[in-house]
C-alpha cells in the first residue's frame, strides 16, 4: 500500500525477457510481428525485427562450422517439427498471464535482465551478514548478452557449460523461455539443435532406468528421426537444463559411474551428471539455470562460465518494461490497461518519474517479478476487471508464479515448501511489524525471526538455503535517509499479505498453543491407559467413583484440545481491530492509496498529531478476508499453505460476529469504501448479505469512483435484497459505465445523490433507463451541477413519463437554459407523482421560467419550484411573485429571497445551496445574483413599517453580505 513509502517461481511462458542491459543510456529493443494465421509457413524466415546490441539474434558460430549437420530430408522435417512443437509450448502462457490481455501477450517486445559474469571465488565466499543489497556489476566483467555466454573465456579456452544462477523472481526462466523461442525463430544460428529439459520434470522420474535417446524421444517425438546424429552434433547441439535445483547430483565415481553411451540405461541424475563431465557427448553445448544454494553441486572445473542473473538492476530497464507492458494496444474486448493510448502513456511518464525520484521503488523494481506485480497491480486499478479477481488473488497468484513447485531444499528428506516455509519466519517478521506498527526492520529483527525455534543441523541447512534463494526477494535494504541501515519489504504490500497469511495459517500460537497440541497427545494416552486399568478394577471392586473418573479421563483430552485450540477469535480480533482502527484519521481509501504510491503521487495523509513514525495497515484485514476466499486456498494448497474448510468455515463465523457488533457505526466515505472492499475480497455473498443487512445509508460522497470501485460496490451491494435509505454519490467522478456497472445498488435506493459528476445528456439514457425500471423505488434524485443540457432533460422526461416512484428531482445548474425549462413545461404534466422541481441557477429568463411556474401551479401534485440564480429581470421575479399571489393551490414558485413586503420562508435553503456550491460555481455570476437579492432585501425593507418584518430581511442581508464578503476574500 506505500509503495512511495519504501515501494515465479516464473514459469517457463512468464514473458519477462527481451532487451540487454544498455550501453550509452541507449536502449535497443526486439520487434516482432503478430502471429501469422494457421496455415500459413513458419514465422521465423520472415520475421521483422530492429538488430539490437548483444541480442541473440546477433549470434554467429564461434568457430568455423562444417557443413550442416542435418542434410536429409527426414532430418531437416523432424527439426522443423521440433521447432513448431516447441514454439507452440513455449508461448503458451500461465492463466495468470492471459488474464491481463495483449499487454501480457508474446507478440510484444521483452526485456532482458542484466547478467553479469562472476568466478568460483565469488560464489563460494561466506557471507556471515545479511547482505542483501546487489553489488554492481565489476568493471572488469562487463555484464554479458545471451549471444556472448558461450564465447571463449578471457584465456580464449572455449566454453562449452555455462551455469546461469539468480535468486527467485529474477528472470531465469523469462531467460530460458526467451532462448528457447529465439532458436524456433531461426535467431540462433550457432546451434542447429536444442534440447530443452525441466530438472524438475526429470526428477519426478525417480530412479527409473531411462537412456538419454530415450529421455528426448520421450518428451520430443519429432527428434526420433536425429538421435543418431547427436553425437556428430559437437557444439551445435545445445542441451538447457532448467532448474538444477531440483535435482541431487552426485559426481563422486563411486556414486555416479561413467557412462559416454546415449542410448545406455541409467537414473536421469546419472544421465545429467555424465553430460555435464563432459563424458557424454563431449562437445555438446550445455547451459544451466539454477538457484544460487544449488550451484556447488556442479563441481567448478566442469563449468566454462557462471552468469548471475541480476535483474533490472538499470532504471531504464524498468522503465523500458513498463513501456512496453502498459501501453499495449487494446484487442477490442477491454483487455488493455487503459481506455485510450494517451491514458496509458500518461501511467507510464508518472510511473518513470516515481522510478528516478523514489530510490526505493527502483530497488524495489530490481526483480523483474515485481515489476511483473506492478504492472498487475496497475491493471487491476485502471483497467476493467475481469470477473472474480480480486487484490489478494492477485498476490496469490505473483507467488503461485514463483513459487510453485518448489521446495525448499530437495536435499532435505522432508521436501518442505518454499512457500510453506516463507509463510513461517517472513510471516512473523511480517506480523510483529504489523502490530508494532513498523515497516523497517534491523539486523537484529529479522535473524530473530528466521533463526526462532532453530536447533538441529538440518534446520540450520534450511535457513541457509532460503537466506541464499529467497530472502532477497521478500527483503530489500531501505534507502531512505534515516533508514540506511535497516530492511524493508521489498514491496510493501507485501508485508501485510504476509502477515495475513501467517494469521490465517494458524501460525501465530500462544504459549498453551504451543505445547497443547503434545499435551493434549499425553493426557490422551495416560488417559486411554488409566481407562482400561480403572475398567478393570470397576468389575471387581463395586466402588462407584471408579466409574465417574473413567468418563473424566475421556473428556479431558477434548476440553483441553478446545481450550486451546481457540485461534478462531483471535483472527477475528486481529483484523476486526485493524478494520477500525481509531488512528487511521480517515485517510484516502486504500485503493487510492495504492495507486497514488506507485505512480508517484501524493500518498495518505497524517494527522499533524500522529506520530511520524506510525503507519497504517489497511490492507492487512482485506489481505485475511481475501484469503479464505475459496479461490486464493486453492492456490495456497498448492503452495503447500493449506486452509481447510472447516477452519475457513470458523474463522468466517468469527469474523461475522465481530463484523457484526462493530460493522453497524457509521463509517466516512473512504473508511466505508475500504469495508465494502474487504467484503469484494472475501467473495462471499451469502456472508456479506447477513453483515450488511443492517446497512441502510451508502454514503461515498468525494471517493473517486473508478471502474475498480464501481464493480466492487455492484458486487457487495448489488445482490443484496434490503432498501438502501440513500445513495450519496456526490462529487465522485462517475461516468455513464459508472452509472451503469451501479444500476443494481440504484435499483435498492430510495435517495439518489448524484451531484458534482460531470454526468452529459449521455448518461441521461442511463438514468431514463433506471426511472422506467419495474423495480425502481427512487423517491428524491438529486443530478444538480452536472452538464445535463437541453438534450438530457429531454431523455430524463421520458423516464418521469413512465416512473410512478420519483417525488423530488433537482436540477440545479445543469445547463438547461430556456430550451430546458421550455420541455419541462411541455411535457411536465405527463408525470403525476412530482412534489419537488429544483431548476435554479440554469441561465433560463424570464419566458421560460413563467412557463415552466404556470404549468407548475397546474401540475395535479407539484408542491415547491425552484427557479431563483435564473436570468430574471426585477419585472420578471414580479411576475412569478403575482402569479403566485393571484392562483389558488398549485405549487409554490421560489424565485426570490422575498415574498412581497417579507422574506421568504425558503431564504435559507438558497442561502445553504450557495453555500455549499460555492467552489463549484462561477463566482462572478452568483456574485451578481446576490447583488440582486440584496438589492430585492433592501427595497423591500424600506418599503414594510412592520418592525417584526424589517429584522427578518436585515437577518438575511446579513448572511447574503456574510457571502458576498467570502467571495471577496477566498482565504477566509
Amino acid at each position: 500500500m506505500r509503495w512511495g513509502c519504501h515501494l515465479s517461481r516464473a514459469s517457463w511462458g512468464s514473458g519477462l525477457g527481451r532487451t540487454p542491459r544498455p550501453t550509452d543510456d541507449r536502449i535497443f529493443f526486439l520487434i516482432r510481428r503478430s502471429w501469422a494465421p494457421r496455415g500459413e509457413p513458419p514465422l521465423w524466415p520472415h520475421r521483422a525485427f530492429v538488430r539490437q546490441h548483444g541480442s541473440s539474434a546477433d549470434s554467429t558460430p564461434r568457430s568455423r562450422r562444417p557443413g550442416p549437420l542435418f542434410q536429409s530430408t527426414s532430418a531437416v522435417e523432424a527439426v522443423r517439427q521440433h521447432r513448431e512443437n516447441l514454439a507452440e509450448w513455449f508461448t503458451r502462457l500461465p492463466r495468470e498471464e492471459r488474464q491481463f490481455g495483449p499487454t501480457f501477450a508474446l507478440n510484444t517486445a521483452h526485456v532482458d535482465p542484466v547478467i553479469r559474469e562472476s568466478t568460483p571465488d565469488e560464489l563460494l565466499r561466506p557471507s556471515s551478514a545479511l547482505a542483501l543489497d546487489h553489488q554492481s556489476p565489476s568493471a572488469g566483467l562487463p555484464p554479458l548478452a545471451l549471444s556472448q555466454l558461450f564465447n571463449p573465456d578471457a584465456c580464449g579456452r572455449p566454453v562449452q557449460t555455462v551455469v546461469l544462477y539468480g535468486t527467485v523472481g529474477m528472470g531465469k526462466s523469462t531467460l530460458v523461455r526467451k532462448m528457447v523461442l529465439d532458436w524456433c525463430y531461426g535467431l540462433l544460428p550457432a546451434f542447429e539443435l536444442l534440447i530443452p529439459f525441466s530438472c524438475e520434470d526429470l526428477s519426478s522420474l525417480g530412479p527409473a532406468p531411462a537412456s538419454l535417446c530415450q529421455l528426448v524421444a520421450q518428451r520430443y517425438t519429432p527428434l526420433k528421426e536425429v538421435l543418431p546424429l547427436m553425437s556428430a552434433a559437437g557444439s551445435r547441439l545445445l542441451f538447457v537444463l532448467h532448474g538444477l535445483e531440483h535435482l541431487n547430483l552426485d559426481f563422486r565415481l563411486a556414486g555416479t559411474g561413467l557412462c559416454s553411451d546415449p542410448e545406455e540405461l541409467g537414473v536421469p541424475a546419472a544421465i545429467i551428471v555424465n553430460l555435464l563431465r563432459k563424458y557424454m557427448l563431449p562437445e555438446a553445448s550445455i547451459l544451466v539455470t539454477t538457484r544460487p544454494s544449488a550451484i556447488g553441486r556442479i563441481p567448478s572445473k566442469y563449468v566454462g562460465r557462471y552468469g548471475e542473473v541480476c535483474g533490472f538492476s538499470d532504471t531504464n530497464l524498468q522503465k523500458l518494461y513498463f513501456q512496453l507492458r502498459l501501453t499495449q494496444p487494446d484487442c477490442g474486448h477491454s483487455a488493455g490497461i487503459s481506455a485510450t493510448p494517451a491514458q496509458g502513456d500518461h501511467l507510464v511518464q508518472m510511473l518513470s518519474r516515481n522510478l528516478e525520484g523514489h530510490h526505493q521503488i527502483a530497488t524495489a523494481c530490481f526483480l523483474p517479478s515485481y515489476c511483473w506485480l506492478v504492472c498487475a497491480t496497475l491493471h487491476f486499478l485502471h483497467a476493467p476487471t475481469p470477473a472474480g479477481q480480486t487484490l489478494t488473488s492477485i498476490y496469490t497468484s505473483f507467488l503461485r508464479l514463483n513459487f510453485s513447485g518448489e521446495t525448499l531444499d530437495s536435499t532435505d528428506p522432508s521436501h518442505l515448501s518454499l512457500m510453506a516455509y516463507a509463510a513461517r519466519t517472513m510471516g512473523k517478521l511480517a506480523y510483529e511489524g504489523v502490530s508494532s506498527r513498523k515497516t523497517y526492520f534491523s539486523e537484529e529483527d529479522v535473524r530473530g525471526c528466521l533463526e526462532a525455534g532453530i536447533k538441529t543441523e538440518e534446520e540450520f541447512q534450511l535457513l541457509h538455503v532460503f537466506h541464499r534463494d529467497a530472502l532477497r526477494f521478500f527483503l530489500a535494504p531501505c534507502v531512505e535517509p534515516g533508514h540506511l541501515g535497516t530492511f524493508v519489504f521489498t514491496v510493501p504490500a507485501m508485508q501485510e499479505y504476509l502477515a495475513a497469511l501467517y494469521i490465517v495459517l494458524g501460525l501465530r500460537k500462544t504459549t498453551l498453543q504451543h505445547v497443547g497440541k503434545e499435551v493434549t497427545e499425553l493426557v490422551g494416552r495416560v488417559g486411554e491407559d488409566v481407562s482400561l486399568v480403572l475398567g478393570i478394577v470397576a468389575k471387581l471392586l463395586p466402588l462407584r467413583i471408579l466409574p465417574v473418573l473413567f468418563n473424566l479421563l475421556k473428556v479431558v483430552p477434548r476440553v483441553f484440545g478446545r481450550l486451546v485450540g481457540k485461534s478462531r477469535e483471535a483472527v477475528a480480533q486481529a483484523m476486526v481491530l485493524e478494520m477500525f482502527r481509531e488512528e487511521d484519521y480517515y485517510n484516502d481509501d486504500v485503493l487510492d492509496q495504492m495507486g497514488a504510491s506507485i505512480l508517484g503521487v501524493e500518498g495518505p495523509r497524517r494527522h499533524p498529531d500522529e506520530p511520524p513514525e506510525d503507519e497504517v495497515f489497511e490492507l492487512f484485514p482485506v489481505f485475511m478476508g481475501g484469503l479464505l476466499s475459496a479461490h486464493n486456498r486453492a492456490v495456497l494448497a498448492q503452495l503447500g499453505c493449506p486452509i481447510k474448510n472447516l477452519d475457513a468455515l470458523e474463522n468466517a463465523q468469527a469474523i461475522k460476529k465481530k463484523l457484526g457488533k462493530l460493522g453497524r457505526q457509521a463509517l466516512p466515505p473512504s473508511e466505508l469504501l475500504d469495508y465494502l472492499f474487504f467484503h469484494y475480497e472475501f467473495q462471499n455473498q451469502r456472508f456479506s448479505a447477513e453483515v450488511l443487512s443492517s446497512l441502510r445509508q451508502l454514503n461515498l460522497a468525494g471517493v473517486r469512483m473508478t471502474p475498480l470501485k464501481c464493480t466492487v460496490v455492484a458486487t457487495v451491494l448489488g445482490s443484496g435484497k434490503h432498501t438502501l435509505d440513500e445513495v450519496n454519490l456526490a462529487s465522485c467522478q462517475l461516468d455513464p459505465a459508472g452509472l451503469r456497472m451501479l444500476m443494481p445498488v440504484f435499483l435498492r435506493a430510495r435517495k439518489l445523490g448524484l451531484q458534482l459528476n460531470s454526468l452529459g445528456p449521455e448518461a441521461c439514457r442511463d438514468l431514463r433507463d433506471l426511472l422506467l425500471h419495474d423495480q425502481c423505488q427512487i423517491t428524491t434524485l438529486r443530478l444538480s451541477n452536472n452538464p445535463l443540457t437541453a438534450a438530457g432533460v429531454s431523455l430524463l422526461l421520458e423516464g418521469l413519463k413512465g416512473n410512478t416512484s420519483l417525488t423530488h428531482l433537482s436540477l440545479l445548474h445543469t445547463g438547461l437554459g430556456d430550451e430546458g425549462l421550455e420541455l419541462l413545461a411541455a411535457q411536465l404534466d405527463h408525470n403525476h407523482q412530482l412534489q419537488e422541481l429544483n431548476v435554479a441557477y440554469n441561465g433560463a429568463g424570464d419566458k421560460a421560467a413563467l412557463a415552466l411556474a404556470k404549468a407548475a401551479r397546474e401540475h395535479p401534485s407539484l408542491e415547491l419550484l425552484h427557479l431563483y440564480f435564473n436570468e430574471l429581470s426585477s419585472e420578471g421575479r414580479q411576475v412569478l411573485r403575482d402569479l403566485g399571489n393571484t392562483a389558488e393551490g398549485g405549487a409554490r414558485v421560489v424565485a426570490s429571497l422575498t415574498e412581497g413586503a417579507a422574506v421568504s420562508e425558503y431564504w435559507s435553503v438558497i442561502l445553504s445551496e450557495v453555500q455549499r456550491n460555492l467552489n463549484s460555481w462561477d463566482w462572478t455570476r452568483v456574485r451578481r445574483h446576490l447583488e440582486l437579492l440584496l438589492r430585492d432585501l433592501e427595497d423591500n425593507r424600506g418599503a414594510t413599517l412592520n418592525p417584526w418584518r424589517k429584522a427578518q430581511l436585515l437577518r438575511v442581508e446579513g448572511e447574503v453580505k456574510a457571502l458576498l464578503e467570502q467571495l471577496e476574500n477566498p482565504g477566509s
